[in-house]
């Protein structure tokens, strides 16, 4: 895992062909090393045996638990291809962005302190923090989800599934792309979620729409649809059927076009009809019969291509906008993966398909590129698999299952561990999104929501912004170059900016620009490098959090106490000043989102030995925490997230 490889990508040869500006094959591409960076293994399932009928087709290469991914969805899938994850997915869901012109937020508010909550009746709120921004080019969009789909099908074992979750703004186009990806022959059906006009939706309700929008899309294909896994989802019975529930002297039936028997739902076969007859206790009353098939977690009728709030609760985990219910993706994936499949998300967002894969028993693995999306991940995990254990250690009771009707139901955690890892560099101190706004403000960028490659202008050149989790490379600067190819009658200049340059990149513009002088030139490109330009550079003058804390070993014990901490980050969104802030916060935990240690850090992995991850989002971490002393003399690493998601690591060797 600590060389760069070259992936071949298989052609897509399905029809129809859709075709845009740019349009480009993806043939090949590099796989990065991966950084192991974090473990949460509470329990040392890691380093148990466990079963080899579920984990033998899984890769050497990795531990045998959850996968949590930063890094950018292109490069982690190709990782995954270059680290035996080849034809071993068995199901994947994406979100992705709907190409909807909306910046994809999540709210961000400071923890309550009782009795200090509100000050002269206004809350804490830290306001909207930008994710991502859905903001493309109609063809870069394309591409974008083209080189994705491609290697998501190179993943896909033979019996796998793709559901692709979509709004009506690109649909059509990216059911074309599946058609040419996976071919015509393959595709299952298109899923319609009625999810009504309120919550789980980033799609606006204008005031202008001549209709408002209540629904999304989930297009589901396979790798092969003669030969996929496919568990038929079932849901409650109608109000229509229980009401017309009679009963002779054979037992109960219902009458609705052909007269047949209701069976009970603990009856049920997979694939048995209500029209099949099973007789039983014909001694119930109506009443009792219609609890009975009304019972909660009831399942018992195969359901069709509309899922709505009958099937679906809205319910939200965490502060992201977007996040879809766990209802939606228990129903995939128990349709979609056995029970002891592989579940990838690459847009894992707010973490709900990997929640709901481990709740399910399934493996799973997810990736962002946003720093927000993997910390919201990675704390949801910790609390599930926290109830896991706790569930685990109290005895079994033997329980009449009614829910649903195979293996799929009831399967035990496949793991209770996971582990974070980086592919390249997207890491940054401040929010990538938010450093961009920045950048563009202090620059005088005019951003440009109509063009996906192009971030904006500056006068009348165009404006490219480099992620500043990277210098800039001659790979970023070949991607402007076909840019450019793929738009001929572009004449403006560019300018490029960025955190930092490497060496070649200096070679690359040389040879580039050379060709291109007078002032008849075109395209030429010229780059602002944030850190040592001489008109803007310097401008990003972040000061880190910081915090102050007390790590003590005393007979056998690791003793932390968080004595203070401060986000100056925070009190600049807030718009107070020190003094201010500290008279009407006094609770430096009110700043914080969660703390967790490692009593024994290598400088490299961080091993979460503690996690304190508060239940709800006025509760706070405790503070102060005792621990079992390893032997020997150790390093403990207290690692404190703040609620904008900034970083604080505190070291100390005893």
């Amino acid at each position: 895992m600590n060389e760069n490889k070259e992936i071949k990508i298989k052609a897509a040869k399905g029809r129809p062909m859709l075709t845009w500006v740019g349009k480009r094959p993806l043939t090949q591409v590099t796989a990065f090393p991966a950084q192991h960076i974090e473990t949460f293994d509470p329990t040392g399932d890691l380093g148990k045996s466990k079963p080899e009928d579920v984990w033998s087709d899984w890769p050497g290469s990795y531990p045998k638990g959850g996968l949590l991914f930063h890094g950018d969805n292109k490069e982690v899938l190709a990782h995954l291809l270059a680290n035996g994850f080849r034809g071993k997915v068995d199901l994947i869901y994406i979100d992705p962005p709907f190409d909807s012109g909306a910046d994809y937020i999540r709210q961000v508010t400071l923890r309550n302190v009782p009795g200090t909550a509100k000050i002269d009746g206004e809350p804490y709120t830290l306001g909207e923090q930008i994710q991502y921004t859905d903001i493309w080019a109609n063809d870069n969009y394309l591409q974008f989800m083209y080189e994705r789909l491609l290697l998501l099908k190179e993943l896909l074992s033979d019996t796998g599934n793709i559901f692709v979750h979509m709004d009506h703004h690109r649909v059509h186009y990216i059911k074309c792309i599946l058609d040419e990806v996976f071919g015509t022959q393959n595709f299952i059906n298109e899923i319609i979620w009625h999810k009504g006009r309120e919550g789980g939706s980033s799609t606006s309700h204008s005031s202008n729409a001549a209709i408002p929008t209540e629904y999304q899309n989930i297009l589901l294909y396979a790798k092969n649809r003669d030969n996929r896994y496919w568990n038929a989802p079932l849901g409650p019975y109608k109000e229509s059927t229980l009401q017309n529930i009679k009963l002779d002297e054979k037992g109960w039936y219902y009458t609705r076009g052909r007269m047949g028997r209701i069976p009970a739902p603990w009856e049920l076969e997979k694939g048995v009809s209500l029209k099949t007859y099973v007789s039983y206790d014909t001694s119930l009353t109506k009443e009792e019969v219609i609890n009975t098939l009304t019972a909660p977690n009831t399942k018992a009728v195969p359901i069709g291509d509309i899922w709505n709030s009958d099937l679906i609760t809205q319910s939200r985990k965490t502060d992201y906008r977007t996040e879809k219910p766990e209802d939606l993706l228990d129903i995939i994936i128990n349709a979609g993966s056995p029970a002891e499949g592989i579940v990838l998300d690459c847009f894992i967002g707010s973490g709900t398909t990997a929640a709901v894969a481990q709740k399910l028993g399934r493996r799973w693995i997810g990736c962002d590129i946003n720093k927000g999306a993997i910390q919201t991940t990675s704390k949801r995990l910790q609390s599930i698999i926290h109830e896991q254990i706790k569930a685990l250690s109290k005895p079994m009771q033997k329980q009449l299952n009614i829910a649903d009707n195979d293996k799929n139901t009831n399967v035990p955690p496949a793991q209770l561990s996971f582990t974070v890892w980086r592919v390249n560099d997207y890491d940054l101190a401040i929010q990538h999104n938010e450093a961009v706004n920045l950048a563009c403000e202090y620059i005088g960028v005019e951003r440009t929501r109509s063009d996906g490659f192009f971030d904006g202008t500056l006068g009348k050149r165009l404006v490219k912004i480099v992620p500043f989790g990277h210098p800039l490379s001659p790979l970023d600067l070949e991607e402007i170059k076909k840019e450019l190819e793929a738009r001929p009658e572009e004449d403006r200049n560019i300018v490029v900016v960025c955190l930092g340059k490497e060496l070649a990149a200096d070679s690359w513009l040389e040879d580039w620009n050379r060709l291109r002088k007078g002032n008849d030139a075109v395209n030429r490109i010229e780059v602002i490098e944030l850190r040592t330009d001489p008109k803007y550079g310097k401008f990003i003058v972040h000061s880190p959090a910081s915090a102050k804390v007390d790590i003590q070993k005393e007979k056998g014990k690791i003793k932390v106490k968080i004595e203070d901490f401060i986000s100056p980050t925070i009190i600049e969104r807030l718009e107070m000043d020190m003094q201010i802030f500290k008279a009407k916060i006094t609770d430096w935990r009110s700043m914080v989102d969660c703390v967790m240690i490692d009593t024994a850090y290598d400088g490299k992995v961080f091993n979460v030995v503690l996690s304190d991850v508060p239940e709800r989002k006025n509760d706070l971490v405790n503070g102060s925490y005792e621990l079992p002393a390893p032997e020997g003399e150790t390093m403990v690493a207290v690692k404190i997230i703040d609620m904008l998601g900034e970083e604080v690591l505190v070291v100390k060797k005893l």
